[in-house]
């Protein structure tokens, strides 16, 4: 049976000290909110209601779905959470189970969210409530039980008798329920509290009252409903979150040289044997195969790097491909378009955009490539650099099979290099060069004997 969510994502979070809104703070690269969505696409949820509030055209601009129909609902005043429920309604699909989920509350496995619908669908006049067992349950929620373990209801710490705080079974705010009751559940709340909101948690009472049952579900890990009102709980839960993420990866055969160190803001997909350093961060699509290895403070993003292949420490590979047994750095840079085929070697501050570099070829220093295209086993010396831009339109270089560029030349673009042909140190390439030829522009030294170093005036 399809599943739609009602998402309450209208809070300002006046705690995080931001101006941008709560819910677009970004774990693990990732808008707090766009976890939720992608967790509920993920378990197969074909209709989200955001209600949003707070930054409201930031928040709608800021996410997306793909598998999810997103639909948006604003909540002008801030009046409880039964108050932002009720916002919803009027876009429910009729007697179909509905999440109600938080837009600060971003890690909740799909799985889990699964079970719940499961154990609602298996008593579908009641709400499935997702509750969690606290060491220190305090400020939150007790959830009370009649002898028999049927759930009663929710009892506010603040209304709590002694021996209810020493309940440790709380309340998460999570919950799964046909849409019709809810409905009728939320038009019956009221705002007759302290604090003149209207709560969700009322419609515990009323299910209870029409004789309808609360079953309850648990999550695998309590990171899974913790939430985010502070931008120290947010590192936190990026901690935790890192942890896990790495947990799985070393589960699948991956080295990591310092879990407590590592930063995935993407998806990775590592073959065995990889082997990763401290300090790394990744993200967007990233592609690891076999053997291998990055090195310190490395960033990746949207990248493949080839069986056996080394990143070198604090280099930069972003939208490239490197090629089997390649290796690039240390501080290298590889841009958007770059392919190194295998066998190739970019050394130390190099940098290379919208290239390629043949098997077995190699820059080993200070150069600069970019537009071109490079053959194989060709070796480019120290400060080469393509000259790629004439102001108004890049133009490419083309080197062939076997060339060897001597130390500080510059290539202006656009130009060709034939097969085997040796370019000078300190050489100027304007023109195409034929195959098996040196090239040399130098002006001719000259040398004044007796030359006497201007001093300093006293």
């Amino acid at each position: 049976m399809d599943t739609q969510v009602i998402i309450l994502a209208a809070g300002k979070g006046s705690r995080m000290k931001s101006k941008l809104p709560k819910v677009l703070h970004k774990l693990s690269g990732k808008a707090l909110v766009q976890h939720v969505i992608d967790n509920c696409q993920s378990m197969g949820a074909k209709h989200c209601h955001l209600v949003v509030g707070h930054g409201a055209e930031m928040v709608k601009s800021g996410v997306s779905g793909e598998a999810v129909e997103l639909s948006f609902v604003e909540q002008t005043e801030q009046l409880g959470t039964g108050h932002a429920v009720k916002m919803a309604i009027d876009g429910l699909k009729p007697d179909t189970p509905t999440l109600i989920l938080y837009g600060d509350v971003p890690l909740t496995h799909h799985d889990t969210l699964s079970q719940l619908v499961d154990v609602h669908l298996a008593d579908p006049k009641g709400i499935a409530l997702m509750t969690c067992i606290l060491d220190d349950p305090t400020g939150y929620g007790r959830i009370t039980r009649s002898e028999s373990g049927s759930v009663t209801g929710i009892v506010e710490h603040k209304d709590a008798s002694d021996e209810q705080r020493l309940i440790n079974e709380v309340n998460t705010g999570i919950l799964c329920c046909n849409s019709t009751q809810l409905i009728q559940w939320v038009n019956q709340l009221n705002n007759d509290n302290a604090q003149g909101e209207y709560y969700l948690t009322d419609i515990i009472a009323m299910c209870v009252n029409e004789g309808n049952h609360i079953t309850t579900a648990q999550p695998t890990h309590l990171y899974e409903v913790e939430g985010i009102n502070t931008l120290r709980q947010l590192a936190e839960l990026e901690r935790v979150w890192q942890l896990e993420m790495a947990g799985q990866l070393m589960d699948g055969g991956v080295t990591l040289i310092d879990p407590t160190r590592f930063d995935l803001r993407g998806q990775l997909s590592c073959d065995s044997d990889v082997v990763i350093d401290v300090n790394c961060v990744i993200e967007g699509r990233v592609v690891l195969h076999e053997g291998a290895q990055i090195g310190p403070n490395v960033y990746l993003k949207d990248c493949t790097i080839g069986k056996d292949a080394v990143i070198k420490a604090n280099s930069v590979i972003e939208g490239a491909i490197v090629g089997a047994r390649s290796s690039a750095g240390p501080f290298a840079r590889l841009r958007p378009g770059t392919e190194l085929k295998e066998d190739a070697h970019i050394g130390n501050f190099v940098e290379i955009k919208k290239s390629t570099i043949g098997n077995g070829s190699k820059a080993g220093h200070l150069s600069y490539i970019g537009d071109a295209e490079i053959g194989e086993k060709v070796n480019i010396g120290a400060g080469t650099i393509t000259c790629n831009y004439d102001g108004a339109n890049k133009h490419k270089t083309i080197i062939d099979d076997g060339a060897f560029i001597g130390s500080d030349t510059q290539l202006v673009a656009p130009v060709k290099v034939g097969k085997n042909v040796t370019v000078g140190a300190g050489t100027t390439v304007t023109s195409d060069v034929d195959d098996d030829a040196l090239v040399i522009s130098r002006v001719k030294q000259k040398q004044i004997s007796g030359w006497q170093r201007p001093t300093k005036n006293k």
